[in-house]
């Protein structure tokens, strides 16, 4: 096997590079080097030296890259995505390209982009990121870093890059904002208000699923059956690069069967006879799309209008105002605290796992901590 030279140089800005000798070029004579840059210590300087010298001997090297980060971004990655995730994370992942990333350090090396540049753009993008100059929220930042994340991860698993060097990066923290919820009581206050609203079943079926918004929204009648008291999530309603879109569930788990009370079976036979009286009245105007919750028309109910909708008539029922994320956020509490599985809490979410609905839609409360103390004791004392 061919002893192969290389070194780990540090450069002004403190990181380190990794050179490797190729020798003498066969046609030319010259002498031939590889330089990765973007190491923060020496040691991992080293152990990349190796894995390079191991992968030539191998003949699994691919020589490094000389585009830029925007090159790669641009031209290479988000083309090659474009079809393998849903429309709306596309539109993200490009804005979030072509606003916050390329015009700041796009025209960095591919091979030189670290750790130290990407927290020096966190850095950037929280004191003035916007193109007005104002700052950007931790959120968004956090956001740009996920993009970031996942296409130098692509890029490492295409053989363009050693490392990616996003996961030694440290994005800004994000503080979970507290979500408003509705106790039983004003829940019950906001269906009795909303009993004979022409979206009466929405608003039931949100209290009694915890369905998003999009699942709402984007549910046809094929995908319920109020025979078997059962629905299907199947489709959901996002935002397109141009308009709002009909596309499958993000994740397997969110494609989900969902059980139903007899007060929402009710309430969904009532809006389909509705319904169909609004299609007879639009005639040819009708847009059949399948879906349970529409416009007058048949058409798209676009979100912001069910949560414009939503608020307003929170106020008029004299309860909390609150999003169609309150409403989920409510029932994932209130089931809780009912004393339902958490399993079955966070299947009907459509959640990934128990773990997550624990820690995202519930909170300790007083009654449930002053319960757990009861019911232990009196295991206890016998």
């Amino acid at each position: 096997m061919t002893r192969r030279r290389g070194s780990v140089i540090q450069r002004r800005n403190g990181s380190w590079s990794v050179v490797v000798d190729l020798g003498s070029d066969p046609l030319t004579g010259k002498r031939r080097r590889e330089w990765h840059s973007g190491f923060e210590r020496k040691a991992e300087a080293e152990k990349a030296l190796t894995e390079i010298h191991r992968a030539i001997d191998t003949g699994t090297h691919v020589a490094p890259t000389k585009g830029t980060l925007a090159e790669y971004l641009t031209e290479r990655w988000l083309p090659a995505i474009r079809l393998s995730v849903r429309p709306n994370t596309y539109n993200l992942y490009e804005t979030t390209v072509r606003a916050y990333v390329n015009p700041h350090v796009g025209g960095v090396p591919l091979q030189d982009l670290g750790p130290d540049r990407l927290n020096g753009l966190y850095g950037l993008l929280l004191d003035r990121g916007s193109k007005a100059g104002r700052p950007l929220s931790a959120k968004t930042v956090r956001n740009v870093h996920g993009t970031l994340s996942r296409a130098l991860g692509d890029a490492v698993r295409w053989d363009l890059l050693l490392r990616n060097p996003a996961d030694r990066a440290d994005p800004p923290r994000v503080a979970k904002p507290p979500i408003d919820t509705w106790t039983a009581e004003e829940q019950r206050r906001f269906l009795d208000h909303v009993a004979g609203h022409r979206f009466e079943a929405l608003y039931v079926l949100a209290c009694s699923t915890g369905m998003r918004r999009s699942e709402l929204l984007g549910l046809g009648w094929r995908s319920v059956d109020l025979d078997d008291s059962r629905l299907v999530v199947e489709r959901v309603l996002v935002r397109g690069k141009d308009d709002l879109v009909l596309a499958e569930p993000k994740t397997e788990r969110s494609r989900r069967s969902v059980a139903l009370d007899a007060r929402t079976v009710q309430a969904l036979r009532d809006h389909r006879r509705r319904q169909l009286e609004e299609r007879m009245a639009a005639g040819s105007a009708w847009q059949d799309l399948g879906l349970v919750f529409a416009r007058e028309d048949g058409s798209l109910f676009r979100p912001a209008t069910f949560t414009r909708t939503l608020q307003r008539v929170a106020r008029e029922a004299s309860v909390p105002v609150i999003g169609p994320h309150g409403l989920r956020h409510t029932w994932a509490t209130l089931a809780l605290r009912a004393g339902v599985n958490p399993r079955v809490v966070s299947d009907r979410l459509g959640h990934s796992g128990v773990s997550i609905t624990l820690d995202r839609y519930t909170h300790p409360s007083t009654d449930l901590d002053r319960d757990a103390a009861e019911r232990v004791a009196r295991l206890i004392s016998g």
